[in-house]
């Protein structure tokens, strides 16, 4: 998670006036061998830590639904009931200026921090991070070491501002005295999206919080396509998660959410939440840290105009009027489940956490998706439907193995395209990165991480391709020997036979 930077002083006063009001809430529960503490040293900010051993399937804390910041129980809904009415509809509505549940979250942020000290909530706001590392609030020059990761236009700063200057701005100007004041709107509402995105949960029973399963969509103003249900969740964003090895789990209820520990934690252990099977990239986007801990899960995307442009060049015999036809047909000819893709995310097969939150095993990657090779099969079935009388060397087209080698020759450039296009190697950037962890990297080694985590799954997926290759050349070559025997004993059987 980010890091707020109060004096050590002002941050345990913080904290001590968080814990109070939160004991104090009707229906809240606090274990007594836990305790909030202060991680800045590990980078990690606020983390829940056992004082004493805790037996499997405890239950650590539990928050009532009425704690959660959201818009069913903020007063805002009172004031402004048209912006918060059938919010389900809106979250589906083409009006630009109309609110979904990211934007009345927001307001209700800014609502609540108008109130200040009369906010129900200040205890709470005052642990919410004001600064972030996230890719947001990097500078052009710092954007510039992500190079062409995959992460750069999900990023999504314009489409932020948009928002803000079409759903935010025009209700703080017609209810001024609901909300702060609006000189410092675009900065505040920034922070606060960030904040949502990081910290949010989706309140749905038994849907984990926003890092865990959401789509990856361009910046925070539509990083869930949430529900009217989202909201702020205090002491359980204060959990700190691990991909591969966490030990506590949100429970959903009716009246209340509770953290449960997963199997035993012993005293000094923190307490781990778990994110999903989030990719390094996203990791930073949303909380603007990384960890080798998610390195299993990077990805990467092959455009397919790249592996079009490979695919053309091993089928030199047909023109460019041809392939028009020929990417016309693969158009036409796709269903619903077979639409003709703009990219193609590669990534590793891994296993998924068992009971006790534990990811045992290599991530390995171990095959192309399937929307890639079948597109290019289709396309490559197209080409022989549309060329006219295609010569001798087009005819192959019509088998398998044909196509597979095509398929996987061209994907072994467009791997090879992919990563150059960074700008640098993988072992320039594992130069600029040796002897650092994780913790304490500046922005811009934060970066060349995403970046090398990237290239490294790329070399992988090249070495598998090349294996694949030399396999289907093994038994092109095979089958080439097995025609030239056949043929070579074909007369003198016949011979035998007179």
């Amino acid at each position: 998670m980010d890091i707020d930077g109060p004096a050590d002083t002002e941050f345990a006063q913080r904290t001590e006036n968080f814990l109070q009001w939160f004991r104090a809430l009707p229906g809240a529960t606090f274990h007594g061998n836990i305790e909030i503490q202060d991680l800045r040293s590990q980078g990690a900010g606020r983390g829940v830590v056992a004082k004493a051993d805790i037996e499997p399937d405890t239950v650590l804390f539990t928050i009532p639904r009425s704690a959660i910041l959201c818009a069913a129980t903020s007063p805002l809904a009172t004031h402004l009931p048209s912006f918060f009415q059938d919010s389900d509809d809106l979250d589906n509505s083409d009006d630009p200026s109309a609110q979904d549940s990211w934007t009345c979250l927001i307001l209700v942020l800014l609502h609540e921090r108008a109130r200040g000290a009369s906010s129900p909530w200040k205890p709470y706001l005052d642990l919410l991070p004001t600064t972030f590392s996230t890719p947001m609030f990097w500078t052009p020059s710092e954007l510039l070491a992500l190079q062409t990761s995959p992460l750069l236009p999900k990023i999504g700063r314009a489409s932020a501002d948009a928002m803000i200057q079409s759903k935010i701005v025009p209700v703080l100007l017609a209810h001024p005295s609901l909300f702060p004041p609006s000189s410092d709107i675009l900065p505040l509402s920034h922070a606060l999206g960030s904040a949502i995105m990081a910290y949010a949960f989706d309140l749905t029973p038994e849907t984990p919080p926003s890092g865990g399963d959401s789509d990856e969509q361009d910046g925070w103003e539509e990083d869930l396509n949430p529900p009217p249900t989202l909201g702020l969740v205090p002491l359980a964003d204060l959990l700190n998660a691990d991909a591969a090895d966490f030990n506590a789990h949100i429970n959903h209820g009716a009246d209340s959410l509770t953290a449960t520990s997963l199997r035993k934690i012993t005293a000094g252990e923190e307490i781990l939440n778990y994110y999903g099977p989030l990719p390094t990239s996203e990791l930073l986007r949303r909380y603007g840290y990384v960890t080798p801990a998610h390195a299993r899960h990077d990805v990467v995307e092959v455009p397919w105009v790249t592996v079009l442009r490979h695919v053309k060049a091993q089928v030199p015999w047909l023109g460019e009027k041809e392939w028009e036809g020929a990417l016309a047909r693969l158009e036409e000819d796709g269903d619903d489940e077979e639409e003709v893709e703009d990219s193609f995310v590669l990534e590793r097969r891994t296993e998924e956490p068992d009971e006790e939150g534990r990811v045992h095993g290599e991530a390995v990657f171990d095959g192309l998706p399937e929307e890639l090779t079948g597109q290019v099969g289709r396309l490559l079935k197209a080409v022989r439907k549309v060329a006219p009388a295609p010569p001798k060397e087009g005819k192959g087209l019509g088998e398998k193995g044909v196509r597979r080698e095509i398929c996987l020759e061209a994907v072994l450039r467009a791997l090879g395209d992919v990563e150059a296009a960074y700008g640098t190697s993988l072992e320039e950037d594992e130069q600029l990165l040796a002897g650092k962890g994780e913790r304490g990297l500046e922005r811009v080694e934060m970066a060349v991480w995403v970046r090398r985590g990237e290239k490294r799954l790329l070399r992988e997926a090249r070495a598998w391709v090349v294996k694949e290759l030399e396999e289907v050349r093994r038994e092109k070559a095979k089958a080439a020997r097995d025609d030239t025997r056949d043929q070579e004993s074909g007369p003198s059987a016949k011979r035998r036979r007179v």
